[in-house]
């Protein structure tokens, strides 16, 4: 049966209870223009008019396109038994194992995750997974502050700009610097990046691939953070690390990513996790939860957890964070893609969106008008630069049922007439002719 909110009556009784004689008053202490408008809301719908209208709306959103959209988040196939599995009553509706005792199966499969996680990264040690990508880059941006007892951090223009707009709001009543050192043609300014870190840095923060697609190795730079005891974090595209050299390959000390590539749809924006792996120094700074695997008295194998730095487990203000949740189901299904996949799969599939992206920047360089931004190593991303602005472009092609990228404008000033360009398993060389074919035909 449909919910019914409180009768008249009853919110008459409420409000008399409490001594206000209407709805006005109760909100009388918040100025007017914050109040909602009215509470003259309309008349209750049944169940099936509300499926209706529900069903009406849904249909407005374009599905349908073929879409080339990628920076920091990206259309992967997910088998089905990532659903299938993660479905189940068991994985579904546990949360937080606060009794190892009676959760031995939800600290199994987080442990398993943080397994995952570490070989994927070549990290010592993961925690039970944070947010998002963001937040846990801001944690690992804290870690390096709380390790140092610093507050100057490096960070590079290539990294997402999601996340430095989200490194901005969460440090905007922090008593921290923040030093943006600026891309070179879309691609990190290595060089700036050695100047920048000196025996001030707190951490210096890099992302491969960057937001531009382009790859890196940031071992010397790394080497220098070492040298002027700051901490290196190394954001990541994790399903790319079947590939790339890994971060603990290039001597990071912490490394994060958005693990949406990993089993979770897009889903308009989540829910995602973040991911977060570091070195065993650096494992007492690690916010969040982690599990350990032990034996019993009797010998028997048992999982716990061990580190539970958290301010509902210890006082606020010695807490690690005070926003980290595990997003347990999400990590979840990561464990459940990677484990179905495997090391072989995963490669396959990496390999499969670079061979798929590098076609597409073969074609679209072919166009008269159009060059590649910077000469960069690149994945399965990779930016172009247009005669004309990147957004003229998206919407005339999103009209006709493809989505070219992402105008890179929206975020970097001088670059309105760049488009990011991303390709996945789910493309094909066809996709990519007849949008190649499009766009050569958008500008002649």
């Amino acid at each position: 049966m449909p919910y019914v909110p409180h009768t008249e009556e009853q919110t008459r009784a409420m409000l008399a209870a409490i001594g206000v004689a209407s709805m006005d008053d109760l909100f009388a202490d918040i100025p007017r223009h914050l109040r909602p408008k009215s509470f003259n809301l309309p008349a209750g719908l049944s169940e099936m008019e509300v499926m209706a209208r529900m069903e009406r709306l849904a249909a407005k959103n374009r599905t349908d396109l073929v879409s080339f959209l990628g920076a920091g988040f990206y259309d992967h196939h997910i088998p089905a038994a990532v659903d299938a599995l993660s479905s189940r009553g068991e994985f579904y509706t546990a949360y937080t194992p606060y009794q190892p005792e009676a959760s031995q199966g939800t600290l199994q499969a987080i442990f398993e995750y943080q397994t995952a996680m570490c070989r994927l990264l070549d990290m010592d040690v993961a925690n039970a997974s944070v947010y998002d990508g963001g937040s846990a880059l801001f944690e690992a941006m804290m870690m390096g502050v709380r390790a140092t007892k610093r507050t100057r951090l490096v960070v590079s223009q290539t990294l997402s700009p999601i996340y430095r707009i989200m490194l901005d709001s969460y440090t905007s009543n922090l008593n921290l610097e923040l030093v943006t050192v600026p891309h070179k043609n879309g691609a990190t300014d290595m060089a700036g990046m050695m100047d920048a870190v000196d025996q001030t840095t707190a951490a210096v923060v890099v992302q491969n691939p960057d937001f531009f697609g382009n790859v890196g190795d940031y071992a010397e730079l790394f080497d220098h953070a070492r040298a002027v005891k700051a901490v290196g974090v190394m954001a990541v595209y994790p399903l790319m690390q079947a590939v790339l050299k890994t971060p603990g390959a290039m001597g990071a000390d912490i490394a994060v990513a958005e693990g949406q590539s990993l089993g979770q749809p897009l889903s308009f924006g989540g829910p995602y996790l973040g991911v977060m792996a570091c070195t065993t120094k650096m494992v007492r700074q690690m916010p969040g939860r982690i599990v350990g695997r032990t034996v019993d008295t009797q010998g028997r194998t048992g999982y716990v957890l061990t580190l539970q730095a958290r301010e509902q487990h210890i006082r606020r203000q010695k807490a690690t964070s005070n926003i980290c949740s595990n997003q347990a189901l999400c990590a979840l299904r990561a464990l459940i893609h990677v484990s179905l996949l495997g090391p072989g799969g995963l490669e396959q599939t990496a390999l499969r969106c670079m061979e798929l992206a590098h076609y597409a920047e073969e074609r679209l360089t072919a166009i008269p008008g159009v060059s590649r931004l910077g000469d960069a190593p690149f994945c399965n991303e990779f930016a172009v630069r247009l005669p004309v602005p990147a957004i003229e472009v998206v919407d005339q092609l999103t009209e006709r049922g493809f989505v070219p990228g992402f105008p890179l404008g929206r975020y970097y000033p001088g670059l309105e007439n760049c488009l990011l360009v991303a390709c996945t398993e789910k493309h094909t060389r066809e996709d990519i002719g007849v949008m190649a074919e499009m766009l050569g035909g958008l500008l002649r």
